[in-house]
This record gives structure tokens, sequence and C-alpha cells, in this order.
């Protein structure tokens, strides 16, 4: 049977926005499982979510808390391309990976795949990415339009998204492991021809002096 926290967490719409206070939806279910915060904490959900969280945890509130700000339904991020300079900070910010670009060239949000959490507006350092209605652009991906179906497609995503970056943390910790035994290497490389070298100086210095011994022999 699922626990408690996994069935607060398949009410919640999966936008992974932190509106709510916390990394993830997921963070937010284990909160409110541990009856340590409210109900009331997740705009995209709305009233929908709200009264569906009440009626499984026994919590009452009466409408989601005004301080989290509004969220508008149907709205995707855009990016003005014009200004974009492809730094991939919203590439990184976004929790379902639905912007594609690359360092220095034009990024472009895939609308369908767009959650609307507007993640990426915040470190966009030239700020050319807005918030607008959405176009109904699929561009070929088929994303359920029932609400459980939907929050269930897009939590996918991020655990995609969060293991694609495991992965990736990862290589890049092997790659600085084996950059610094490849430093480590040319350094004991350097210093044993550094060794080398001093000891045929050495020797030859010895040869010289045996050569000159002789020659004050004879």
């Amino acid at each position: 049977m699922p626990s408690l926290t996994e069935r607060i967490d398949a009410l919640l719409p999966q936008t992974q926005c932190q509106r709510c206070g916390y990394a993830d939806c997921h963070a937010y279910a284990e909160a409110i499982a541990a009856d340590s915060t409210s109900i009331d904490r997740c705009p995209p959900g709305g009233q929908e979510t709200l009264e569906a969280l009440a009626t499984l945890t026994g919590q009452y509130a009466d409408a989601i808390d005004p301080s989290l700000g509004g969220f508008t339904p149907n709205q995707v991020a855009f990016v003005i391309e014009a200004d974009c300079i492809g730094c991939t900070k919203c590439i990184q910010s976004c929790p379902v990976d639905a912007i594609v670009g690359a360092a220095k060239q034009m990024h472009t949000v895939i609308e369908a795949l767009c959650t609307g959490c507007g993640l990426c507006m915040p470190p966009c350092p030239v700020d050319c990415i807005r918030m607008q209605p959405s176009r109904g652009i699929t561009e070929g991906i088929t994303v359920p339009s029932d609400s459980h179906q939907r929050a269930d497609f897009f939590r996918d995503r991020y655990h995609n998204h969060r293991l694609r970056l495991a992965h990736d943390e990862a290589e890049h910790e092997q790659r600085l492991r084996q950059s610094a035994a490849s430093d480590k290497m040319d350094i004991v490389v350097q210093r044993k021809a550094e060794i080398a070298a001093a000891v045929a100086r050495v020797q030859a210095k010895r040869a010289r002096r045996a050569t000159e011994t002789k020659k004050h022999e004879s």
C-alpha cells in the first residue's frame, strides 16, 4: 500500500515550482505527511488540490495561502530569441528539461513540456524569458490532458531530470579524478625526468674528472 507521502504526492500537480517553499512536490508531500506544514501552499494545484489534500489528511484550509502568489494555468515560458546570449542558466534551472540549446547558442522552450513553473526566469542574466499563454503547440509530443495523468507524466520527467543530473555529476567527478590522476602522473614523470637528467649530469661530470685524472697520471 502506498505511504501517506506517496498518496499526497499523487495529488500534487508536479510543476516542481517550489512556491510551497520546498525543493519539489515530493518534499512538500513529506512535510504534509509529517504534519510539519499546511496543505494550502500549492498555488498550481489550486482549490481542487487543496480540497483533495483536506479529504486525505484531515487538515482544513479554505483557500491557498495568498502570500505565495497566484498561478495562471496554461502559461508557458518563452525565450526572446534576439536577446538570448546562450548562457545555459535557464536550461540548468528547468526541472523537467523543457529547454533546449547549447552554450553560446540560442535556447528555446519546448512548449508542450513546460509546466509553467517559472524557475527559468530568475537566473536569466538578460531577462529574456517571459511567461505567456500556451499556443497549444505540441511539437509532436503527446502530453496527457487528464490532470492526474499529466501529473504522472511530469513526475516521471522530473525523476529522469534528477537521474540525468546525477549521471552528469558522476561523469564530472570522474573527469576531475582522471584529470587529477593525469596531472599527478605528469608530475611524477616530470620529476623522474628531472632526476634522470641530474644523474646524467653527475655521471658526465665524474667521467670528465676520470678522464682528466688519467691525463695527469700519464
